[in-house]
């Protein structure tokens, strides 16, 4: 649910900026906001919220969202739509920094990577289903019945969640004295720079997909909404490879997942060339980027004692959002200057760099919770 929100605007964005008056360079910049917003909200939100109960904090976020789903579906102007999304955001940063933490304890902890697994799945899905699906209302019927749909799916869910979720017991309260501590963890520092370049190149190209595929693919809207099922259906397969292989080779792992991500950007120009070229790239896209988002939060888990782990998680969630917005602004660039053909060369150099500091940097050390 949370992020068949956050794609949503990816499908739907020629169509939005249609409805403003807008370029799409300049309708992007709604997803950049959406970013920002995130990046500067989830520390401190993290901070304020981990006094709170974890099952009355995760039931009032999905209310938040919900509230911030409506506003969007009824945004007279662009700014407000922009404001609303906003709203989206402050819940999308807490959830973020608290799933796969909450995810790890209620399961049992020999399943605790299969438990991670699961809830980045929920993004594969969202590509698989929610996105298309999404795109699809939107462009039989509007733009803003989908926010709508998003709402309607929210209220069910929190109902759902309000039914189901049980009690967990709170960790030691963060406090802000604390964050030198984090900040001092080296194999934080390099999981955060490369998130940062992976989570750039990722959404220089990601974000402006759908013009791609229309422009330079010359894709039919079928077989665009297809292109990105195959995306997140390539995502699941990601998901799968991390339950079965991370556990036993945790850093092969994460470096091959980097690569993958920058080489499918490195590709993206080849999706001109021939349809099945772009089905390739795109499941060689997903299953990387999947796999990369639910390693680097194990890694976070493995290098980080329980306590600290949900306002760790935060602040990547945050570095995450800055890299997409970062990309989104980086791609816009790209579009109205070099040319939209060349943001996979673009963005797949910046992955690199990340993929660089990945392979020199990060190393198998011991867990942070087994030396506590």
């Amino acid at each position: 649910m949370f992020n068949t929100s956050e794609f949503i605007p990816v499908g739907l964005l020629t169509d939005i900026a249609g409805t403003f008056a807008l370029s799409e360079a300049q309708a992007g910049m709604m997803i950049s906001v959406y970013a920002w917003g995130v990046m500067i909200l989830s520390l401190p939100l993290m901070v304020a919220a981990s006094r709170l109960d974890p099952r009355r904090l995760l039931l009032l976020v999905i209310a938040v969202f919900m509230a911030g789903q409506v506003a969007s579906a009824v945004a007279p102007a662009f700014v407000t739509l922009v404001l609303a999304r906003l709203l989206v955001a402050a819940a999308h940063a807490i959830f973020w920094s608290i799933a796969s933490p909450l995810a790890t304890r209620i399961a049992d902890p020999s399943q605790a990577s299969r438990a991670m697994g699961l809830v980045v799945t929920g993004s594969s899905i969202a590509m698989i289903a929610g996105m298309p699906l999404g795109r699809v209302i939107g462009l039989a019927v509007g733009w803003r019945a989908t926010f709508s749909c998003v709402a309607a799916v929210a209220c069910a869910v929190l109902v759902m969640m309000t039914i189901t979720m049980p009690r967990v017991e709170r960790t030691e309260p963060f406090t802000v004295r604390q964050l030198p501590d984090v900040l001092r963890n080296r194999a934080l520092m390099v999981i955060y720079a490369v998130t940062i370049l992976v989570a750039t190149g990722y959404y220089t190209g990601y974000s402006y997909i759908e013009p791609f595929m229309q422009r330079v693919a010359d894709m039919p809207d079928t077989s665009i909404t297809a292109c990105l099922t195959v995306f997140g259906c390539a995502g699941l397969m990601g998901s799968f490879l991390f339950s079965r292989l991370y556990d036993n080779h945790r850093i092969p792992f994460v470096r091959i997942m980097v690569f993958g991500v920058a080489a499918s950007l490195l590709l993206l120009g080849t999706a001109g060339a021939a349809t099945w070229a772009a089905f390739a790239v795109c499941a060689l896209w997903g299953l990387s980027a999947t796999a990369f988002n639910v390693a680097f939060q194990a890694e976070i888990i493995h290098d980080t004692p329980a306590h600290v782990s949900a306002v760790a998680m935060s602040i990547f969630s945050g570095l995450f959002n800055l890299g997409i917005g970062c990309g989104t602004w980086l791609g816009g660039q790209v579009v109205d200057g070099l040319g939209i053909n060349l943001i996979g060369v673009v963005g797949g150099l910046v992955a690199l760099a990340g993929f660089v500091v990945c392979f020199v940097s990060m190393r198998k050390g011991k867990s942070a919770n087994a030396a506590a």
